[in-house]
């Protein structure tokens, strides 16, 4: 298993805002996305960037990359912590940056990329399972991958499995989740004779749920008519 390129770090503008609740409307209507800036103890500033710089730099880097944000002249490096969009139209509505020390390590979330193929998916007909997304790591903000590279054709058979402890990570990055877990397998086929036993298990599910269903108002009725 490889991993990706370090992140590179991006800068971008923002700007200090007052509008604050309800009126950031506005803002979004003019276009920008208001944010808010935390961390290393200093205290939350209410910032806004403009919306098509920042799906930009989202786009290329995605959440916990470094961004150099320029806030009235002042370069504060920082990482998308988290986003919020819009219900109907998945439009960015508000972004965390989380501020960092470059010398501090720093916990983050690296999404895995599935690549390759495999032959017991291709092959013998078998189903890919994926058990993780992401796996989180800790190392300094310069080197955080901007993503692990997972080669499925490392599943040649049924009883192969990837595990968290097959991925190479780069020098300085510690993975923190347990080297054992599966990241990805492949099931085999089911038979004609397990579709058809699941098909007779849920026609027989469904009758006894509809015979407690039929029951029970005739059960309430009797007792009805016993009490009269």
């Amino acid at each position: 298993m490889s991993y990706g390129n370090i992140m590179k770090k991006i800068s971008l503008k923002a700007s200090l805002r007052d509008v604050v609740g309800k009126k950031v409307k506005k803002l979004r209507a003019e276009g920008m996305v208001p944010a808010v800036l935390y961390g290393q103890g200093e205290e939350s500033k209410n910032i806004s960037v403009k919306y098509l710089e920042f799906s930009k730099v989202y786009a290329k880097a995605g959440e916990n990359a470094i961004v150099e944000l320029e806030i009235d002249g002042k370069i504060v490096p920082a990482l998308i912590y988290d986003t919020q969009l819009e219900h109907m139209s998945g439009n960015f509505s508000h972004v965390d940056f989380l501020q960092v020390n470059m010398k501090e390590e720093v916990e983050a979330n690296i999404p895995l990329e599935f690549i390759g193929e495999s032959a017991a998916v291709k092959a013998s007909g078998g189903v890919l399972i994926k058990t993780l997304e992401e796996v989180e790591v800790k190392c300094l903000p310069a080197d955080l991958p901007s993503k692990f590279e997972i080669d499925i054709s490392a599943l040649a058979t049924f009883e192969d499995q990837i595990k968290v402890g097959d991925i190479k990570a780069p020098a300085g990055v510690e993975i923190l989740a347990d080297a054992d877990t599966v990241i990805a397998l492949v099931e085999r086929p089911r038979s004609e004779a397990e579709l058809a036993s699941l098909d007779e298990k849920v026609e027989a599910d469904v009758t006894k749920v509809e015979g407690v269903v039929k029951e029970t108002p005739v059960a309430a009725e009797g007792e009805k008519k016993e009490k009269k």
